[in-house]
């Protein structure tokens, strides 16, 4: 076998992982044939990352039994030594170069591409994306892409590996990296760049082949040292989701990691999503001495001044520049089960340490990740290998940020059984502290907005009139709308006549000046239903047009939608037919289920919040 002379200089043993070395983090994603293994085995021999002589033992194995030496091996060997050097997490594999240390996070799949976005796994600094030359662009290539872009990575080179297998064809490795530059580009990826390489010759891993004279670019190792280490969000608020609880020597000490932001003994906490608050007593370190402060990226425990509940899947802030909370959120999720995303079905939600119930509310937006073809609204179901953006539901507050303020607590996995099999992030998430995040201060008076209302339930808020000469067919009209808008996800309420006669018009009577008076409470009251962002139906028949327009205007003002539905029916003289309803649906001869399918596809448009603001 011929072996490529390594241009790395081996450093001295006691400087090969000194603590003090810069470290960075990639993460080598592939189709399952196309090398990976063989260039992980190549990165940790050409970089003398193996203990000595390791390569030699195992190749003189091979020949003994009679077994094609397979670089592989050198990976399951070194898997082996490092099971045995428990400093080094056992979901990484590490390897240096003259610069610096490199840590490879095990994802061999699309699974664990998505179990890894809610731990620490998920910050890779930089990415390989390997493509084999003989069989080229392929759908994982595209949603490995697709999962990079989900997960923030943006420093990626793409390694077309097995150029032996092409002749080292210069024709088919620019064919590769016109086709899959262009989908970057869809993707909004921009490759550091393009390297061709046999792994298993080691051509152009840490030296540039005679085989390919035609490339002149960075080998591999080159273009690893060119990556840049992600800085800690240590200037972010502080977001510290609690693991576990221990009791120790009378002490109930709070363990987990520091996903963003800094925190100091004395500093005053929120515990959300019950608000419990308390002083940080004590900073605790592992077989190590305590300290004052902590920072982003570290796992510690901490001791409380008060005893206040707190158990796993709480998060501590601070108590300016806290998280949201929140029952109703947008996201684009990633979706791999083995059955459909089915709107309605209930899921598990996993978010930092949080587990919740959850279902889809509502799916606004769906592509096929490999092709970015095929985008629809308004569907119940999302398939395997497709993108969608939706409205997620949670039984109980759950706690997070926007993914573009802060990415460890913007990303989930949605778990299907026992299957992690979708993957998402957060967007246009509201929240309720008045000091905007990331900002120093504000000057905003802590008002919520009707806006911001909307976007807590997912939907706007309206109220809708249902109008017409028959009191029955508007009462049970009513009702089941009520039910189906529930079903949907959205947040509806009934103000039926005769409650407001039972309660908010008790008092009047049946005089022209008390009827105006009641049609007035009515819609002030639905109004504010329509402000804090609730879908409120009235079946108030309304028989003259001057009071419909006074319930207009008065819903109008709120600046919420006013839907006026006219559901016709054998008119008598006392009822003026509308003349510009917003629906007009056929009371009469039209069978029930079919006149709310007819409402239902005129009223859903109207009350969907704008259209998103970038492509998915």
């Amino acid at each position: 076998m011929h072996l490529q002379k390594s241009v790395i200089e081996q450093p001295a043993a006691e400087d090969r992982f000194s603590e003090n070395q810069e470290q960075l983090r990639i993460v080598i994603v592939g189709h399952v044939d196309h090398g990976k293994s063989t260039l992980v085995g190549r990165l940790l021999y050409d970089t003398h990352s193996l203990h000595e002589g390791k390569y030699q033992q195992i190749y003189e194995a091979c020949r003994r039994r009679g077994v094609k030496f397979e670089w592989a091996f050198l990976l399951d060997a070194f898997q082996s030594e490092r099971d045995q050097n428990i400093t080094i997490d056992a979901a990484q594999t590490w390897f240096h170069t003259a610069k610096r240390q490199y840590v490879i996070i095990d994802a061999p799949g699309h699974q664990e591409f998505l179990k890894n976005m809610i731990t620490g796994a998920a910050s890779a600094d930089a990415a390989f994306l390997l493509i084999a030359a003989n069989e080229g662009v392929c759908d994982q290539s595209r949603q490995h892409a697709y999962l990079l872009e989900l997960l923030g990575i943006s420093q990626i080179t793409v390694v077309v590996n097995k150029m032996d297998l092409v002749g080292y064809a210069q024709s088919v490795f620019e064919r590769i990296e016109q086709e899959y530059r262009q989908f970057l580009q869809q993707v909004g990826i921009e490759p550091q760049c393009f390297i061709p390489v046999a792994a298993r010759d080691g051509a152009n891993i840490a030296a540039l082949s005679s085989q390919m004279p035609w490339y002149d670019g960075l080998t591999a190792v080159e273009a690893l040292d060119q990556f840049h280490s992600q800085a800690l969000p240590t200037d972010l608020p502080l977001r510290f989701p609690v693991q576990d609880v221990y009791r120790f020597d009378h002490r109930r000490i709070l363990a987990g990691r520091i996903e963003a932001g800094r925190l100091s003994v004395g500093d005053p906490l929120v515990f959300w999503p019950h608000n419990k608050t308390g002083i940080v007593n004590s900073i605790e370190n592992w077989n190590a001495p305590r300290k004052e402060t902590a920072f982003a990226g570290e796992s510690v425990g901490i001791t409380l001044k008060e005893q206040i509940f707190v158990e796993r899947g709480h998060l501590a802030s601070h108590q300016q520049r806290g998280p949201a909370l929140t029952t109703h959120f947008e996201a684009r999720v990633f979706w791999l089960g083995r059955s459909a995303l089915i709107r309605g079905k209930r899921y598990k939600l996993k978010l930092a340490t949080q587990e919740v119930e959850c279902e889809v509310a509502r799916i606004q937006k769906v592509i096929d990740a490999a092709t970015l073809k095929g985008a629809v609204t308004d569907r119940d179901y999302v398939e395997r290998n497709e993108v969608a953006a939706l409205t997620i539901r949670t039984k109980q507050p759950v706690v997070l940020d926007d993914h573009s303020k802060i990415a460890e607590t913007g990303r989930f996995v949605i778990v299907d059984g026992t299957d992690v099999a979708g993957g998402g992030i957060t967007y246009n998430i509201v929240y309720a502290d008045p000091v905007e995040i990331g900002a120093a201060d504000s000057k905003s008076s802590g008002a919520i907005t009707v806006e911001q209302r909307h976007h807590r339930h997912g939907h706007k808020g309206a109220v809708v009139w249902l109008t017409g000469p028959s009191k029955s067919a508007l009462q049970i009209v009513a009702r089941r709308l009520e039910r189906l808008l529930f079903h949907r996800g959205l947040a509806a309420f009934v103000m039926d006549n005769q409650t407001a006669l039972d309660s908010l018009n008790s008092d009047l009577g049946f005089s022209a000046g008390d009827r105006v008076e009641g049609v007035r409470r009515v819609a002030e009251v639905a109004g504010m239903f329509a402000q804090a962002g609730m879908v409120a139906i009235t079946d108030f028949p309304l028989p003259y047009r001057a009071d419909r327009h006074r319930v207009r205007n008065i819903a109008l003002k709120t600046g919420c939608e006013f839907i006026d539905i006219f559901v016709k029916s054998a008119m008598n003289g006392d009822y003026e037919a509308p003349a510009n309803p917003v629906m007009v649906v056929d009371g009469e001869n039209t069978p029930i289920d079919t006149l709310l399918s007819q409402i239902l596809d005129g009223l859903m448009p109207r009350l969907q919040l704008p259209p998103l603001d970038y492509a998915i």
